[in-house]
């Protein structure tokens, strides 16, 4: 039987409301209700649900990013906050044994954290990855679970980007060159 786990990346204020700092906008909005049932669902049949969740210091000129983007997701403010209903759902499943929330300084989930560690330890074959930004954060996490021998799976409609052909082109990039399931 394959163990499976869902990385729920950077589904947060600053990367989906309106005002957010670095916001997908309306669609990152839109899959919403995917993210949040999909979450429910893995946390319920006991998989393990990792939130990985993006952290950056205020001033922090020595990160590559802060040569890319506008400062966001500053550790101490509102805009690392799950974003709507998902907030809720943590809330009431956070203190499950199944449930795991880290924080991550690079776009993948998996650099400089102890994910790697955690879904060996539970024999989990297969990742599922959920949230945004389809070309950024969720592509460079399924880059590094395909480069460390994981099972991969894109929920196409709980994915979103604010670069539509960044994400298209991440959605087949997935398929033919990690051999991932996209859904």
């Amino acid at each position: 039987m394959v163990k499976r786990a869902l990385i729920n990346v950077d589904y947060t204020y600053d990367f989906v409301a309106e005002k957010g700092a670095l916001t997908c906008g309306e669609p990152g909005q839109a899959i919403e209700d995917k993210v949040v049932e999909l979450t429910k669902e893995f946390e319920s049949a006991g998989d393990y649900v990792v939130f990985a969740i993006d952290a950056h210091e205020e001033g922090d000129q020595l990160h590559p990013e802060s040569k890319l983007f506008p400062p966001h997701n500053i550790v101490g403010t509102s805009g690392r906050d799950l974003y709507g209903k998902l907030a809720d759902v943590y809330e009431n499943i956070k203190q499950q044994e199944n449930v795991y929330y880290f924080d991550k300084t690079r776009y993948s989930a998996f650099a400089g954290t102890d994910l790697e560690i955690r879904l060996r330890e539970r024999s989990i074959d297969e990742v599922h990855i959920i949230g945004v930004c389809t070309d950024i954060c969720v592509l460079h996490t399924a880059v590094d679970a395909y480069n460390k021998g994981f099972q991969i799976v894109i929920h196409k409609d709980a994915v979103a980007s604010f670069n539509q052909a960044g994400h298209d082109w991440a959605l087949g990039h997935f398929v033919h060159s990690l051999g991932a399931k996209v859904l």
